[in-house]
């Protein structure tokens, strides 16, 4: 790949002049910017309650996760096949795979990913991004999508095979979902809709119980 005075860039392939122009794309803090499907995009800020449902979660999976593992906000994650480079809500990824080389990961290590769907992401997080993330064979994607058309909802999709996944469970908001090993971490979807509530989260085994610990720290300090 050839870089002419900064501005301009003879690549091998496609997918190299893509990353090219997304390492290149000047966008304000905060924004997410992803390839899908070929085309850069950009999306702006997310409103207070996403950021609460994945600061809630996050905290939940570092308690469950194996040793070695880490839970990741918008990670840079390539799929070249698809012409794809995804930054999802949040993605559960060995520590081992961010070693390697030139700052993205590639998206078949993730063993986890999670979208919270807004305005601006709900189509791709619904088609687009499923599509490709069974692709990559990620074992497990979770899609809490408060703008489903039936009402909020929250899809757990597992056992890619072939480019697709299949739904291994629908739930309303309030609902039990129970993510399988080696999470095996259930979480009460309930403050989904109000992320500012207590936390309401448990493992598997346990009882279904506020964790008062969690519960205390969160009244003190408001959720980012």
């Amino acid at each position: 790949m050839d870089e002419h005075d900064g501005d301009y860039v003879m690549a091998d392939n496609e997918w190299d002049e893509l990353v090219w122009v997304w390492q290149r794309t000047d966008v304000p803090k905060g924004c997410r910017v992803e390839i899908l499907a070929g085309l850069i995009t950009v999306t702006p800020y997310s409103a207070g309650t996403h950021h609460g449902i994945v600061e809630r979660m996050q905290r939940r999976l570092y308690e469950a996760i194996p040793e070695g593992w880490g839970v990741y906000q918008r990670l840079a994650m390539a799929v070249p096949s698809r012409l794809g480079l995804f930054a999802p809500d949040l993605a559960v990824v060995p520590r081992e795979a961010l070693r390697a080389g030139d700052g993205l990961v590639c998206l078949d290590t993730a063993e986890l990913v999670v979208e919270i769907a807004s305005e601006t992401t709900a189509l791709h997080d619904r088609t687009t991004k499923t599509i490709g993330y069974a692709d990559a064979g990620v074992p497990l994607y979770l899609l809490v999508d408060r703008l489903a058309p039936d009402g909020p909802a929250v899809t757990l999709y597992g056992e890619p095979r072939d480019g697709a996944y299949r739904v291994l469970g629908t739930y309303g908001f309030g609902d039990l979902v129970t993510l399988p090993e080696p999470f095996a971490v259930t979480l009460d979807t309930g403050y989904f809709a109000h992320p500012n509530n207590a936390a309401t989260t448990t493992s598997t085994g346990t009882d279904n119980t506020v964790d008062t610990k969690i519960e205390s720290r969160a009244s003190r300090s408001p959720t980012p």
